[in-house]
């Protein structure tokens, strides 16, 4: 047998539960009809981008030379382009950015590998400490990055932090915390007595510790929030942040895989971390993003998709679920819900929902039993017909 990491080749092998779901569903729609498989397993936004992004690039293919266009940027991002982004910051959260902050990645995944690459110390047993339900890749990039995972269990009444059970978690080996708001799988959205409280207890523990205990935000969902919901901006709130953002929801280009890594101007030491996110971008191959989608993402900064068909699709779901008598705490964000399964075994429940054709992802996987993630980015015909089938289902358990 060939000498490799077996770590790598069991990840390269075994698809997450999402993909395994979204390849089923592709098999079935082949067998019965793509209108009859009520597909809620993947977050691919349905929504078209603004027509503003595909007017940008071809305005760019025309008017700009084509080796610049499509040729190299500066490692850490064209220098127009950062300070674009900066001044969008400026202008939507009235906080002040240097470019120079600002290191362009290949969307939030590669933003997060760069912040955990950048920020754990090989054999120090750095812990990052995260918040179910999390996005179940966390695990997998801190481990890569060489870290302790530690897991903090999910307050299922309202998805917001459970204060005893992180406080009693956080040592003096704590080199982070990673938060995801609005969040995937739930729809959460941190409040802003939620992040208050959080910045204070570390800056409290960063000073008894003697060291910063950084905070890692993950913000892809960022621009999708509902009904006049305010998504803290948490630099404003924590020196020592950095915002792992993408465009690839509030765009509706996730195949462009395009996004930045903020170091907070006011951290500690800011020159030394910035120097380890370009460090980590080097090291794992993460160096001049995307040419064309860099200057096209800087030029639409500003703009969203329509997310009124997520909000729509949400009040369908969430109103028809509560009367079929699922407990389903109404997502603030996000195009996620997380209702509690009618079994205590969320796998077997989503095993049994196949049945039906419904496809959605147990909560097991987002560290929450006992719930399911539906992805409702879909048409909102799909989320209407939906309804008979979660019907069927329930019915099957009464």
């Amino acid at each position: 047998m060939a000498a490799l990491n077996q770590k790598m080749v069991g990840l390269g092998t075994q698809r997450s539960v999402i993909r395994e779901l979204f390849e089923f569903g592709k098999k079935r729609m082949a067998e019965v009809g793509p209108e009859n498989v009520f597909d809620f397993s993947i977050g691919n936004p349905s929504v078209p981008a603004p027509d503003s992004v595909n007017e940008t690039v071809m305005r760019m293919t025309r008017e700009m030379d084509s080796v610049v266009l499509h040729g190299y940027t500066s490692a850490q991002g064209d220098p127009l382009v950062r300070k674009k982004v900066a001044d969008s910051i400026r202008r939507n959260f009235d906080f002040e950015v240097s470019p120079d902050s600002l290191y362009m990645t290949y969307g939030a995944a590669s933003a997060l590998c760069c912040c955990l690459n950048a920020l754990n110390v090989p054999g120090a047993g750095d812990e990052f400490i995260v918040f179910a339900p999390y996005f179940p890749e966390y695990q997998v990039f801190i481990e890569a990055a060489g870290g302790v995972f530690r897991l903090i269990p999910a307050d299922i009444e309202e998805f917001q932090i459970d204060f005893d059970r992180f406080e009693e978690t956080l040592n003096e080996k704590t080199k982070a915390v990673l938060i995801n708001s609005p969040n995937n799988p739930s729809g959460a959205v941190y409040s802003e007595a939620t992040i208050r409280r959080l910045a204070a207890v570390l800056e409290e523990k960063s000073a008894q510790y003697g060291h910063a205990i950084y905070l890692i935000t993950d913000e892809p969902y960022r621009a999708i929030a509902f009904n006049g919901v305010t998504v803290p901006y948490v630099p404003k709130y924590y020196k020592n942040t950095l915002v792992c953002y993408s465009w690839s929801k509030a765009l509706s280009v996730p195949g462009e895989r395009m996004g930045y890594v903020l170091v907070s101007d006011q951290m500690e030491e800011h020159d030394l971390v910035y120097a380890a996110i370009a460090g980590a971008g080097r090291s794992l191959g993460y160096v001049s993003a995307p040419s064309l989608f860099q200057r096209v993402c800087a030029e639409c900064a500003d703009d969203t998709s329509d997310i009124s068909v997520y909000e729509k699709n949400k009040e369908i779901l969430v109103r028809g679920l509560r009367d079929l008598g699922f407990f389903c705490v109404e997502p603030q964000g996000t195009f996620y819900m997380f209702p509690r399964t009618l079994i205590p075994d969320d796998i077997a429940f989503c095993e049994k929902a196949k049945d039906f054709n419904l496809l959605i992802v147990p909560g097991t996987g987002f560290g929450c039993p006992g719930h399911a993630r539906i992805s409702y980015c879909v048409p909102t015909e799909r989320a209407e017909r939906s309804l008979e089938a979660f019907a069927k289902l329930a019915a099957a358990y009464r």
